[in-house]
């Protein structure tokens, strides 16, 4: 890491000329540390929630400075192998530490976490302790505050990633009782369709039927015309049946 800038400047270049306790977050990935040691971080910093200082060489947390709001602490690809009873002292509301791929290799180390009363999610990813037996029952009964550790809680369930990620699961919950709530309208809509195809076929079989009955009447008028013994009777009849919208059996005779 010879061409990396210093911790110092690094902070400085970060602040961009705002006052340092106006800062909320502060990365400083990759640059140097000071002889291991945290440098130009101060009890200033007063309002600062999120700190990264992944890989920069840090071997040690002395000079932490007070960091009373700080939630989300970023120590991964550093050089600490100890003294993380300083994390409660100057950190004591954190929520959120990471640690992974640090020296940290016993239970013993790990065990001064337990004053950070508020932790939920702490990773040791790539440390040595991970390689020990039974090691994450282990941690959840040392740690008994935290719920996630290296990204996973006790029954294998995953950390959501943020809160953004349940603010868009509730978006699309949202959408989704939309959907149901619109479901009804669309099944009543596809009854309505059912309905007019079933009154068209309805019409139809209507009609069809109107023509057989009349058809029937027609015979049957026929038949009752024909029936009758007299010429006179059979005319009035037909004359009746002309009136009454029949059909004359002399014109069908005729037809046929």
């Amino acid at each position: 890491m010879g061409g990396a800038m210093e911790m110092k400047k690094r902070i400085n270049l970060e602040l961009r000329n705002r006052a340092p306790e106006k800062v909320t977050e502060l990365v400083l990935d990759n640059c140097r540390s000071s002889n291991g040691e945290i440098e130009g971080l101060n009890d200033s910093f007063k309002e600062l929630e999120f700190l990264s200082m992944a890989n920069v060489e840090l071997t040690s947390l002395a000079k932490l400075p007070m960091l009373s709001k700080l939630r989300k602490l970023e120590l991964s690809d550093n050089v600490i192998s100890g003294g993380l009873e300083v994390l409660a002292e100057r950190c004591p509301n954190l929520t959120y530490l990471n640690l992974s791929g640090n020296k940290i290799k016993d239970l013993g180390t790990v065990e001064a976490l337990q004053n950070l009363k508020n932790l939920k999610s702490l990773d040791l990813f790539n440390c040595e302790i991970t390689n020990l037996e039974d090691y994450r029952d282990s941690i959840f009964e040392l740690l008994q505050q935290i719920t996630y550790l290296d990204g996973f809680d006790q029954e294998d369930n995953e950390a959501p990633d943020s809160e953004d990620d349940d603010d868009e699961d509730g978006d699309e919950d949202d959408d989704d009782e939309g959907e149901d709530e619109a479901g009804p309208p669309g099944e009543y809509e596809e009854e309505d369709d059912e309905d007019d195809g079933g009154s068209e076929l309805g019409e139809g079989e209507e009609e069809e039927e109107v023509g057989l009955s009349y058809l029937m009447k027609e015979e049957i008028q026929v038949k009752a015309v024909n029936s009758t013994s007299s010429k006179k009777q059979r005319e009035a009849a037909c004359r009746l049946l002309r009136l009454l919208g029949g059909v004359d059996p002399q014109q069908r005779k005729t037809r046929q």
